[in-house]
């Protein structure tokens, strides 16, 4: 009988428009480059009224405060939480205190009873910041917002050492720029760095894994 050929499809890399990471800004095919910020949060709903309308003044100075694109992302999940559950178990076995013994028990019990009642979710906010070499004059603003992080676009040639630099200090300008706008909101933000640009990347594809650490 003859063997079946199994045909290897395309590697996940072939369809992402990111061509590496370093530094910490993402270049990507087209020889554009990404800065990520992962950011706070506020509950307008917790503030007075008076700073409530402080805040949105506040954040409608932000946006006026810049003329290029700009992509927000909100990146929600369901928190796995038996790996928690489980380090709780491990952790009742070998307490010897009887009664932290028993305050483990409970709170693991708390915790189980809890999360079988709702949907615990983690949410994540992020902005990403663009430079590109050359903008498109026929793109609108909100088809360039759209094609921050787009799949698949023409590959340019690799960017030279000196032009990679240059390019990334005028990316960098932008982020401290948005970096202390957003502090003006009330939003602390903070620029990824390579290694958690990449972690970040991980688990966008590697759903199964993520979070799934965030109690230990």
């Amino acid at each position: 009988m003859a063997e079946e050929k199994t045909t290897k499809g395309p590697a996940t890399q072939e369809f992402l428009d990111i061509e590496k990471i370093r530094d910490g800004v993402i270049i990507l095919k087209n020889g554009g480059l990404r800065a990520v910020l992962m950011c706070g949060s506020r509950n307008l709903e917790l503030e007075s009224i008076d700073s409530q309308n402080a805040i949105i003044s506040a954040y409608a100075d932000f946006l006026n405060s810049f003329d290029w694109p700009l992509q927000i992302v909100i990146h929600s999940r369901k928190l796995d939480i038996k790996p928690y559950l489980a380090s709780l178990e491990e952790k009742l076995k070998t307490q010897e205190n009887e009664l932290l013994k028993i305050q483990t028990a409970e709170y693991a019990d708390f915790i189980r009873n809890f999360v079988s009642l709702s949907d615990i979710m983690v949410k994540r906010f992020y902005t990403i910041i663009p430079f590109d070499p050359i903008e498109s004059k026929a793109e609108s603003p909100l088809e360039k917002v759209g094609s921050l992080l787009k799949i698949v676009s023409p590959k340019t040639p690799e960017l030279s050492e000196e032009k990679f630099q240059e390019y990334k200090n005028q990316l960098f300008q932008r982020v401290e720029h948005i970096i202390l706008t957003l502090a003006h909101v009330g939003v602390k933000a903070t620029a990824l760095n390579t290694e958690e640009l990449l972690e970040l990347f991980y688990n966008l594809y590697n759903p199964e894994e993520y979070d799934t650490h965030i109690f230990k």
